[in-house]
């Protein structure tokens, strides 16, 4: 039987993770902007902060043409939504990078609209989506403030070997990868300390991120798993059969069952009188007294008479039996 594919509605607001990884990112490279025109006087610090917004922008053109791809109407979202900063903002130019906060602003609207009751229960169910958004920001972050660090603390040691913006970078990237080449290394100890901090942060991030990738590309899908939930409904084994009744059990059972069902109408008879009479008053409690007393009188007869059948043929199966084995 062909299933019918239903499409899923487009709309403006994505998945909640993701607009969260999206919003906290814009709020990022507006911080970013903001150092460079305050910290212009390094020229390490300057070109780490020109890397990251290098990043972004990258990240933030495919989120434009994610958007523009998937919007109900792509004109709407480009005029009307702010579609046009997005495309802008993501450009290599820095006299464009403030209209990020058109970006910071429709995120923020879309979660107002959201409400926070329902963003917290998604992040909560929707932990797939939630911790690999999350996994993603922490390596940004990691990236970006973990060689701003070790610059920093490197940078004028002695006998140090992390000197400039590129040879923090590559330490970083090396530390978080759980690579390890060991040609870029802190000699300080606040250095180490940080290195330590960037190891265990960079574990985390890469055992959970393949952990999920894992789970997503060979762990079975839904549809698999309730297909081998039928198939092993339909391999139930039966119920065994009963064995076959003779004509003796048959009698039996047909005068038990005729007795049962006397008594059951007899009672239930019996229940109903009582009942009226008690809901009657006291005035006609003995006339249906005696009914009911008559209705049991009558129901004792009626079971002796079917016990008396049901002895005549218990009596008479041996018998035909026998004359049947004369017969022979």
């Amino acid at each position: 039987m062909a299933r019918s594919h239903v499409k899923k509605p487009r709309s403006e607001l994505k998945n909640i993770s993701y607009e969260i990884f999206i919003g906290v990112l814009s709020v990022l490279s507006i911080v970013n902007l903001v150092l460079l025109y305050v910290m212009n006087r390094s020229e390490a610090l300057e070109l780490i902060l020109y890397v990251m917004n290098a990043l972004f922008s990258a990240i933030f053109l495919g989120d434009f043409i994610y958007r523009i791809a998937t919007a109900p109407s792509a004109s709407h979202y480009f005029f009307r939504s702010f579609g046009w900063a997005d495309l802008l903002a993501s450009l290599w130019f820095p006299q464009l990078k403030v209209l990020r906060v058109f970006r910071l602003w429709r995120v923020f609207r879309l979660m107002r609209e959201v409400g926070p009751r329902t963003l917290w229960n998604t992040l909560i169910h929707d932990r797939a989506n939630s911790a690999l958004m999350t996994l993603l920001l922490m390596g940004i972050l990691v990236l970006q403030f973990g060689s701003i660090s070790i610059l920093f603390v490197e940078e004028d040691a002695e006998g140090a070997n992390i000197t400039s913006a590129s040879d923090a970078l590559w330490y970083t990237v090396v530390t978080i990868s759980t690579v390890g080449y060991g040609d870029q290394y802190p000699v300080t100890n606040a250095g180490r300390l940080l290195g330590t901090l960037i190891i265990v942060v960079g574990v985390g991030i890469f055992g959970t991120f393949t952990g999920y990738l894992a789970n997503l590309f060979l762990g079975p899908s839904k549809e698999a798993a309730a297909g081998e939930h039928n198939e092993e409904t339909d391999a139930a084994p039966a119920a065994p059969a009963l064995p076959p009744v003779t004509s003796d059990h048959t009698a039996t059972g047909l005068a038990a069952g005729a007795v049962s069902s006397a008594v059951t109408a007899g009672a239930a008879s019996g229940s109903a009188s009582l009942d009226g009479a008690a809901g009657a008053g006291d005035g006609a409690a003995a006339p249906l007294a005696v009914t009911s007393t008559a209705q049991l009188l009558a129901l004792l007869e009626q079971s002796e008479r079917f016990s008396a059948e049901l002895r005549a043929l218990v009596a008479a199966a041996p018998a035909s039996g026998g004359a049947a084995d004369d017969d022979r």
